[in-house]
């Protein structure tokens, strides 16, 4: 499989198990915001500050659809990329798209700590974060479900270490092609 893509909810791990994936299977890593940044020297909070959540997701369809044409890559989509437009038809058309799934509290978790940096949650205090992801997992759920693989990254709350549950992933993708 020349194209993985990882989707799933913000802190998941796309980022984290896509790096570990890349280096481990030989393929680039891609991250779609980071992408997206240097393409335009802005973060992701200043794209919406100044272009809107609408004018953001634009942007962030046709990045997409720039990167998943590279060969030989594992893409780390953002949270919201495969519930706007076509995404998630298009990302199972360009790759195997896996569906990193995490429960609320592991969210909850790894949000709390990195909040500034996402724009959807930096102003919201533990009581409005766990409403608020309870509530948008609910709405992009039937999105990330799409997705040819569903894998479970639940292992991490049982103190399993990230690389174990990378090495897991990759016994998937190589059943896969």
């Amino acid at each position: 499989m020349n194209r993985i893509i990882l989707i799933g909810y913000m802190g998941a791990g796309k980022t984290t198990l896509g790096k570990i994936l890349a280096r481990e299977l030989n393929l680039e890593f891609i991250d779609l915001d980071c992408y997206i940044e240097n393409r335009f020297h802005q973060s992701v909070s200043q794209l919406f500050a100044t272009r809107g959540e609408e004018g953001f997701r634009k942007i962030e369809r046709n990045m997409l659809f720039e990167v998943a044409e590279f060969e030989n890559v594992v893409i780390s989509a953002g949270g919201g990329t495969p519930c706007f437009f076509d995404n998630m038809e298009y990302m199972n058309k360009q790759g195997l798209t896996i569906y990193l799934k995490a429960t609320p509290e592991t969210l909850r978790t790894h949000l709390r700590m990195g909040k500034q940096k996402r724009p959807l949650i930096a102003e919201k205090n533990d009581t409005e974060l766990d409403a608020f992801i309870r509530e948008s997992l609910d709405k992009r759920e039937p999105f990330y479900c799409q997705a040819q693989q569903i894998f479970d990254t639940g292992l991490l709350d049982n103190g399993i270490r990230i690389q174990e549950v990378a090495q897991s992933l990759i016994e998937l993708i190589k059943s896969k092609v």
